[in-house]
């Protein structure tokens, strides 16, 4: 395969950098380096997968395809031998990562600290491992090798081992530039050491990453990845403003500014690698997910750990960052709705090569300013050429984990491991599998992902995760019953959770909707409870008024969404939830108006897309209410109410064979027991004309 072009492409990550405080610190003139690069190109939300782990993650950006495809389900694996645990590695990866890929194709390529990248793969250019810094010794003096692996090509090694920041000699100025705190703290209070530790790593990417670019006269596409903000994060935006209950003043004014400095120095470092890159450099930027930043940071510090592991993923926010700018990018040309599976076939596409068929993302064409992409292959796999994979006997040292699940450990992603072995494996295979579950029911394969959480109930039937997906992917297959079942089991061993109350509710819901009888007595008892424990829990407010929905109470449901609304106003489903109870009551004006408000927090909102169609369909704009409810079946191919409302629109528009294939589509899905509310629920002349 011949090389198009001659572009030079740097990709950079930012574990966990959201747009809430960023755009914050750019209108505060803080961050002028990304600013720049924004008004030159183009930004948008980075929507991301579920679950947001970012070994995970990381891997779908280079791979373009779902975990469930590359294999990578955790931040730990068992080793082959079975003898215990390593950091999830790119042996294990399954296919190819960009770099891979480019490599066959003849871009020479230099990648730096990428999550999953240890070992180092042989490619085209060179590749620095996420383990780099593993085994710092406790003494600054003392002799620091590079762990086997972290490095190709091997000639490399003594110039990316001397490149690196010890903790311990972390420069005094750049530290009381992070917090000015450290020098009355010192640097043996246990979050300074902490800030060291994290920022060092940081420092190591930056400088070996630009020692890279300057050295490397060859290269063409740079893939360089920081965990800063996530790894900073974890620790320290507890302390940003507005004040926790857990945090005390006195803590507030310590460490309330790390997290801004973070960002600041991130500015800093992104504008040392584009000079160290050159000007005719296209740069993509992007964050994973997002982090919260504001009164809904959860509170996990009375927890325990076993709790706090399970939990501590619920900082990300669903919506990561995207900036893209230089060659090859159309300024104020923003993506429509980038998803991360996006990044990799678009810079396929940036150096003039295809994406495989078997890639989950597109190429962001509307935002590059080539004419045209090249027509996908079926995939790269095939595809011969010098790649630079593993083979498949190569695995990592016992030792060389150690640091990195230390690490993960006091980030709070897992608690202590158990001290035997066999308990080791087990957690991990328990969590992997979770992890693979969380991936099918995001892909809407809840038939797989039934299958995989049953045999973790079965296991520990306490879990509370894996009770309640299990009766997510029972009640997606309309099994509301069998749903129920699974919910009241674990009711009687837990019954102070609310997740598993208000999802049982809802399962009630629509039994109740079809009149039954002891369905509804049950149902207001477990209303009762939840209307109590959401005045001091408002996150339950949305679900309560979805399960009022259901359950054919719209009018009491209004005030639950508005209360939702004042508690997360960036939460679509309290807009979804208020444009659905003006549905229902024939106020089809604002029902327009509150489904867009959901849509302007996120255009991917498959409900608010089909509310919107639904209430232009009655306002009597046909050709507006198929293109919405188009949008909804496209983010959600299995939305009967959205089928079902665009087959209806589609005949009243003489479209006969796509209002066939629609209902024939609805049919295969249909069940009595869906709530759909449907063009017979409103005397409407508007769209009786129509027809």
């Amino acid at each position: 395969m011949t090389l198009a072009s001659t572009r030079r492409l740097l990709i950079v990550g930012w574990d966990a950098a959201d747009w809430i405080i960023i755009d914050r610190l750019i209108a505060a003139g803080r961050m002028p380096t990304l600013k720049a690069a924004i008004d030159a190109g183009v930004r948008a939300d980075l929507r991301t997968l579920e679950p947001k782990l970012s070994p995970l993650l990381w891997t779908s950006i280079a791979t373009g395809k779902t975990p469930d495809k590359h294999g990578i389900l955790n931040f730990l694996e068992p080793k082959a031998d079975g003898s215990g645990l390593q950091v999830a590695s790119s042996t294990s990866r399954a296919g190819k990562a960009l770099w891979n890929i480019f490599s066959q194709a003849g871009v020479r390529t230099q990648t730096v600290g990428w999550y999953a990248s240890h070992p180092a793969e042989p490619i085209v250019g060179g590749v620095v491992t996420n383990l780099l810094q593993e085994s710092e010794p406790p003494s600054p003096s003392s002799a620091w090798p590079l762990v086997d692996g972290a490095v190709s090509p091997e000639d490399r090694r003594e110039c990316v081992a001397a490149q690196r920041q010890r903790a311990q000699n972390f420069p005094a100025d750049v530290l009381r530039a992070l917090l000015p705190a450290a020098e009355t703290l010192g640097r043996s209070n246990a979050r300074v050491a902490t800030l060291c530790k994290l920022m060092a790593y940081a420092t190591s990417i930056k400088q070996i990453a630009c020692d890279a670019l300057r050295s490397d006269a060859n290269w063409q596409c740079a893939m360089v990845f920081f965990d800063a903000i996530d790894t900073v994060g974890h620790h320290f935006m507890q302390f940003v403003p507005p004040r926790m209950t857990h945090v005390s003043d006195k803590e507030l004014r310590q460490f309330g500014g790390v997290m801004d400095a973070i960002y600041e120095w991130h500015d800093a470092t992104l504008r040392e690698m584009l000079d160290a890159a050159g000007p005719d450099t296209t740069l993509i930027l992007l964050s994973d997910h997002g982090f919260h930043c504001d009164h809904l940071r959860p509170v996990l510090a009375d927890l325990p750990p076993e709790r706090r592991a399970e939990l501590e993923s619920s900082w990300h926010r669903p919506l990561g960052v995207l900036v893209m700018s230089g060659a090859g990018i159309r300024s104020g040309s923003p993506p429509a709705l980038p998803i991360i599976l996006d990044i990799a076939p678009t810079a396929l596409a940036l150096f003039s090569l295809p994406a495989g068929e078997d890639m989950d993302g597109r190429v962001l064409a509307e935002s590059l300013t080539q004419s045209s992409v090249p027509a996908r292959i079926a995939t790269w796999e095939s595809v011969e050429g010098n790649t630079g994979l593993h083979p498949a006997d190569v695995r990592m040292n016992t030792y060389e984990a150690a640091d990195a699940i230390k690490q993960l450990i006091d980030l709070g992603y897992m608690a202590a491991l158990p001290d035997n072995v066999q308990d080791q494996l087990d957690l991990i295979r328990r969590e992997s599998l979770f992890n693979l579950g969380v991936v099918q029911m995001w892909r809407q394969r809840f038939e797989e992902g039934a299958t995989t959480f049953a045999r973790l109930v079965d296991e520990r039937p306490t879990d509370s995760r894996y009770a309640l997906c299990l009766a997510r992917c029972l009640g997606a297959q309309f099994h509301f019953e069998s749903a129920a079942t699974t919910l009241r089991t674990f009711l009687t061993q837990d019954g102070s959770c609310l997740e598993a109350r208000l999802m049982l509710a809802a399962m009630l819901a629509t039994a109740a909707r079809g009149g039954d009888v002891r369905a509804t007595a049950e149902l207001d008892v477990q209303l009762a409870e939840l209307i109590t424990a959401a005045r001091t829990r408002p996150q339950l407010e949305a679900g309560l008024g979805a399960t009022l929905v259901l359950a054919g109470r719209c009018a009491h449901a209004a005030a639950h969404f508005e209360a939702a609304k004042k508690y997360d106003p960036r939460h679509p489903a309290a807009h979804v939830g208020l444009a659905r109870v003006a549905l229902v009551a024939g106020d089809f004006a604002n029902a327009i108006e509150r489904a867009l408000d959901a849509l302007d927090v996120s255009q991917t909102t498959a409900e608010a897309h089909c509310i919107l169609g639904a209430a232009l369909a009655w306002s009597g704009d046909l050709d507006n209410a198929a293109l919405s409810l188009g949008f909804a079946i496209s983010y959600e191919s299995t939305n009967i109410e959205a089928l079902h409302w665009i087959a209806r629109v589609e005949s009243a528009r003489k479209n006969d064979v796509a209002a066939k294939q629609h209902t024939e589509r609805a049919a295969l899905l249909m069940s009595t027991s869906r709530l759909v509310i449907s063009p017979e629920a409103h005397d409407s002349d508007a769209f009786a004309r129509a027809r």
